[in-house]
C-alpha cells in the first residue's frame, strides 16, 4: 500500500519546524535584552544629575534652577 504526502501534510515540516527555532531564538533574545544585563543599557541607569544635566540643556530649567536642584540631590 503507497502512502501520499501532500502539501498540507508532512510536507509542511519544512516550513514550521525552522519558524518554531526563529520564534525561540526571538525570545531568548528578548529575556537576555530585558533583564539589562550583558550590555544593554536600560533607562533606569540614568542617576538623578544626568536627567537634570538632560533637562538644562533642553530648556526645561534655566542655570539658577539647575543649581538649586543640584545642591539638593547631592545632600
Amino acid at each position: 500500500m503507497m502512502h501520499y504526502t501532500s502539501m498540507m501534510g508532512y510536507g509542511m515540516g519544512w516550513f514550521f519546524q525552522p519558524l518554531i527555532l526563529v520564534l525561540f531564538f526571538l525570545i531568548v533574545w528578548w529575556l537576555i535584552k530585558s533583564s539589562g544585563q550583558y550590555g544593554y543599557r536600560t533607562s533606569q541607569s540614568d542617576s538623578a544629575l544626568d536627567i537634570l544635566k538632560k533637562r538644562l540643556a533642553s530648556g526645561e530649567i534655566d542655570q539658577k534652577e539647575f543649581q538649586r536642584l543640584k545642591r539638593e540631590i547631592e545632600k
